[in-house]
């Protein structure tokens, strides 16, 4: 299946055509669909929402107690790709995560993948999302503690990632974006009170997810940069949930070698990431600190 996945990205960006564009989602719902008939006892998939561009977000479901009837007792984590549609190495590796997870699933953990959240976007290699009105950029969409009263959840596919990880009770999740090879942790917000109470246990989680790839891991503001209204910092402030970002790979390009590389590296640290995260979501998760937009100026790379 390895093959596959990475035939899927065998041309550059700038030499595929709008028509062939246009199938490019098409063929990661196939690839899911050959992994879940591929996996039947530990795999089926699952409709996420329809987006604004009408298309519906699909992801796969993955457990070794997948037949189970009655109250669910695995762990729930959550793997997502593409938030923004040009960086589709994320999308190699969500797949390639569900691939490996679901021949081989992660005990005691029920773990969704989403490969592609930004659907117009993926189809486009476009970083922003489109509305019926305007264009957004997808991870500045959600909620958080220095948003304001900006609006946010602009977009169908944001607020539906945001109720499915509170109806299942996401635990752990794992976002994944291109590009600076780093495994980050919040705050990654326009702050300079950056500590959340769990710092070692996030430092820990961080290291354990980077032992293949050799990434740098850290607080998400102080490595990369600061940025309001991202899912990683959502996730843990309005839930707890255990929130690493990855970003991988040193190009929005990546070739199949890249991306060959992106996957063994990143997958195995994926898994043991919700191997060793708390079974549980952190108890104090609110943000006591002072938010400061002059961070936001310090901003590495966009």
């Amino acid at each position: 299946m390895l093959n596959y996945i990475l035939s899927l990205f065998m041309l550059h960006p700038a030499a595929v055509n709008h028509r062939a564009a246009d199938s490019n989602y098409n063929q990661v719902v196939t690839t899911l669909q050959k992994i879940a008939k591929a996996n039947p006892r530990t795999s089926r998939m699952f409709e996420l929402a329809v987006s604004d561009s009408n298309q519906t977000i699909y992801g796969l479901e993955i457990s070794s107690n997948l037949q189970r009837v009655g109250p669910e007792t695995e762990v729930p984590d959550l793997v997502v790709g593409t938030h923004h549609g040009n960086e589709y190495g994320s999308t190699a590796v969500a797949l390639g995560v569900a691939d490996s997870f679901a021949a081989n699933p992660v005990p005691g953990h029920r773990v969704y993948v989403i490969p592609v959240l930004n659907i117009n976007g993926y189809n486009a290699r476009d970083r922003y999302e489109s509305n019926s009105k305007q264009s957004f950029d997808p991870n500045r969409d959600y909620p958080g503690p220095c948003v304001g009263n900006s609006p946010r959840f602009n977009l169908k596919s944001t607020k539906a990632l945001a109720d499915f990880v509170d109806k299942k009770g996401i635990v752990a999740s794992a976002t994944l974006h291109t590009f600076w090879p780093a495994a980050l942790y919040p705050w990654g917000l326009s702050s300079r009170d950056l500590k959340t109470e769990y710092e070692s246990t996030f430092v820990g989680l961080a290291k354990d997810a980077t032992v293949e790839s050799g990434y740098q891991s850290g607080n998400s503001t102080e490595m990369l940069y600061a940025a309001d209204g991202t899912y990683e910092d959502y996730a843990f402030w309005k839930h707890g949930i255990w929130s690493l970002l990855f970003e991988m790979g040193d190009s929005h390009n990546p070739g199949p070698e890249d991306i060959k590389k992106m996957i063994a590296g990143n997958v195995p640290g994926i898994r043991r990431f919700f191997e060793n995260a708390p079974k549980t979501r952190a108890a104090h998760h609110a943000f006591t600190g002072k938010c400061d937009s002059s961070v936001l100026k310090r901003t590495r790379l966009e």
